[in-house]
């Protein structure tokens, strides 16, 4: 090696040592999302057991939207229901694991809203490694265009609906209060508001730009014409129904993300807002309806979204107006 090479060798070599802590850092980063969803899929898939319906309570199982066996939803009901404002509620799992009957995914909802007269409706889709996500939201669409039609059988108001998702179902009904006409195409109607629990996927695109877990190709796969499809941030365009997504400050990129997509639904004259709570990515589903502070703020957004809905919340949600926090 000549003596006028060495230097630049040097040079490359010091770079290299100089780049190597940020290699660890953003190795790091996409080990511990890989750790914080497969705690959250736990925590899904149990709390072990059952679930226990509340008195005076019954459940419809089994409700077909398809004719794929997993074109499915469950429908919990209070006895002498009239007119309910309904929960329309999409499990996770990374787009290709979970289910609606989950204790993780149900127990909490239907023994916080149940006694205050809501209908929970728990959905199942089809999945990965078959179904693609932009099919999934599709299927959440039909399931929720059927669950309005028959709504009246349950004593649910088909006007009243909230969608709310954890994790990959946030991600999916995100993408539905985003691109409205992927829901109308198959015959829902327009529902009250969106609550996305937990959902780093709004900007696929960025996502997959960058640094990332595996289970986004898997998800996503390797085009970027699909990438933009399903991104919920791209693919927003207009004004949406009132939108809230919780988000936890434990993860690396999760805030950010909702703060951005909220930013741009704002600009369309949007009701939008972010609710960063200092949970991990799982507890954001379980700790809703068990936290009390959690549970206060996410139905204060509840009760703006209707007078029946606020009703049924309580007399302090019954004088809340929509939460509008400029910073959030």
């Amino acid at each position: 090696m000549g003596r006028n090479q060495r230097p630049t060798c040097c040079l490359v070599v010091l770079s290299a040592l100089a780049l190597l802590p940020l290699v660890v850092q953003a190795q790091r980063a996409t080990l511990r999302e890989r750790l914080l969803q497969r705690h959250a899929d736990a925590m899904m898939a149990g709390t072990r057991g059952p679930v226990t319906l509340p008195p005076d309570t019954r459940v419809v199982r089994d409700v077909a939207y398809g004719s794929d066996p997993r074109q499915r939803f469950d429908v919990y009901v209070p006895d002498h229901a009239q007119q309910a404002p309904v929960i329309f509620m999409v499990h996770g799992g990374g787009w290709r694991r979970g289910d609606k009957g989950a204790h993780g995914v149900v127990q909490n909802k239907i023994d916080r809203w149940l006694p205050r007269g809501f209908v929970v409706i728990s959905v199942n889709y089809r999945m990965r490694p078959d179904t693609a996500p932009l099919d999934q939201a599709r299927d959440v669409a039909r399931a929720l265009a059927r669950a309005q039609q028959q709504a009246g059988q349950w004593g649910a108001d088909a006007n009243a609906f909230i969608l709310m998702g954890h994790s990959a179902g946030a991600h999916l009904v995100a993408l539905l209060a985003a691109d409205p006409l992927l829901a109308r195409e198959q015959g829902a109607r327009p529902w009250l508001g969106t609550i996305a629990l937990d959902s780093a996927a709004l900007d696929v695109v960025r996502i997959m730009q960058g640094r990332h877990p595996r289970l986004y190709d898997e998800a996503f796969g390797a085009q970027p014409s699909d990438w933009l499809e399903a991104s919920p941030l791209q693919q927003m365009s207009g004004r949406m129904v009132p939108f809230l997504a919780v988000c936890s400050s434990q993860r690396r990129q999760s805030c950010a993300r909702a703060r951005a997509f909220v930013r741009k639904a704002k600009s369309f004259g949007g009701e939008a807002l972010v609710l960063e709570e200092d949970l991990a990515h799982g507890q954001i589903n379980a700790e809703l309806g068990q936290a009390p502070d959690y549970t206060d703020a996410v139905e204060r957004f509840m009760g703006s979204l209707a007078p029946a809905v606020a009703r049924r919340l309580g007399p302090a949600q019954e004088r809340t107006v929509l939460l509008s926090s400029p910073g959030r």
